[in-house]
């Protein structure tokens, strides 16, 4: 049976409505390609609440999580590690990209994902 959301305190919703509002345009990029299972019918979620983070992109069914780091995360290398650490102890594998690959690369960003979900990349 799939991992389901839980049902999100209201703050938590707020936040995540927030975040999908004024997602970046690597974001938005990113989730042309993943949304309405375009990927290789895989189904994300975008800005999806996980313990106390707020993941991304996460496809549930596989446990994958999709982060996009833009230049903010330069400085946030200890951060991430530690999110990362706890995500994967919840039995989430971490599939980090860059806004640069999204924006120059888009093609080995999407075969990327489906390597990381074990399935073929249909392009």
């Amino acid at each position: 049976m799939p991992n389901k959301p839980q049902p999100l305190h209201p703050m938590v919703l707020d936040r995540v409505r927030t975040l999908r509002r004024k997602s970046t345009p690597p974001e938005q990029i990113l989730w042309s390609v993943l949304r309405g299972r375009r990927l290789c019918g895989l189904k994300f979620r975008r800005q999806e609440s996980i313990g106390q983070y707020i993941v991304d992109f996460c496809c549930r069914d596989l446990k994958l999580i999709v982060e996009l780091d833009g230049m903010s995360h330069d400085e946030k290398t200890a951060d991430d590690k530690k999110r990362d650490e706890w995500l994967r102890k919840e039995g989430y594998q971490v599939f980090r990209v860059t806004n640069w690959d999204v924006n120059e690369d888009l093609e080995a960003v999407a075969r990327g994902i489906c390597r990381e979900a074990g399935v073929s990349y249909d392009g």
